[in-house]
């Protein structure tokens, strides 16, 4: 198998300290490219499409494998294996942010830092905790996906994008959404929208940064909260962004957020 080529991954940038950039659920590297002009002088850029997604090879995709978010940090530990990469920096928006984690417990020689984007490691309430949805506002939701595939899609892009003032990056979200095979697409949904990786947070041993945005529907401040509070050697950012993709919306502070951390190590000015 062509690793590679199945999770279409391109390289570029000058330097020799690598930055990999995993995308969040529903979206493909291409989202990224805001960010990664601000790195490439000074550091070796790795994206990638998780199978199903982008210019992936969909033929690649198997439902047991990607039943969990355990088959897609496989993907990430395997790319970095082909291309034997060390000391990553990984930068994982959203749902991305649990499966960098997951991959980090399962090899952690192999990484330097995670730079958590919006993370959440439930999205929904539980006893003693705060998620943001109800269990059967997210049934509701798929049911939802599963009937009205584009009345789905039209109505979850402003809610994760906000920032309705510039259409352009709604409608850009709603796209990608629905180019996107439904089938996986759904299965992706479920995988992403009813995974608990609470329990992961406190074997996570390599330092972190989590960027929290202001007025975020799908990950709010006291899920960031309560991922710093469980974090090891973690240290939390609140941006003045809006919404659940500042990479897109607001890349100037997200680019300005990463980069003060790289160059503290690990401590916010």
């Amino acid at each position: 198998m062509d690793i590679l080529k199945r999770n279409n991954v391109n390289i570029i940038g000058k330097g020799t300290q690598v930055i990999m950039f995993a995308h969040g659920f529903g979206c493909d590297q291409v989202m990224w490219r805001y960010i990664t002009p601000a790195f490439e002088e000074d550091y070796k850029l790795v994206l990638f499409d998780y199978v199903g997604c982008g210019k992936s090879d969909i033929g690649q995709y198997n439902e047991d494998r990607y039943g969990s978010l355990h088959g897609y940090a496989q993907d990430i530990l395997e790319i970095c294996n082909v291309l034997n990469l060390k000391n990553i920096i990984l930068v994982g928006h959203s749902v991305s942010s649990m499966i960098g984690m997951i991959a980090s417990i399962q090899q952690p020689e192999l990484f330097r830092s995670l730079i958590l984007v919006c993370p959440s490691p439930c999205y929904i309430n539980k006893p003693g905790y705060i998620g943001g949805f109800e269990e059967k506002d997210l049934q509701g939701l798929m049911e939802v996906m599963e009937n009205n595939y584009v009345g789905w899609a039209s109505f979850l892009a402003p809610v994760v994008m906000k920032n309705t003032e510039r259409p352009e990056l709604v409608e850009e979200l709603e796209e990608s959404f629905c180019s996107m095979d439904k089938e996986i697409t759904g299965n992706f949904a479920k995988v992403t929208f009813f995974s608990d990786n609470r329990e992961d947070l406190p074997k996570v041993q390599i330092p972190s940064l989590i960027l929290q945005c202001t007025n975020d529907d799908i990950a709010g401040e006291e899920v960031g909260a309560y991922v710093q509070d469980n974090l090891r050697n973690s240290v939390i950012q609140h941006m003045k962004a809006t919404g659940h993709c500042p990479h897109m919306s607001h890349p100037e502070e997200t680019i300005t957020c990463i980069q003060q951390y790289l160059q503290n190590e690990g401590t916010l000015i």
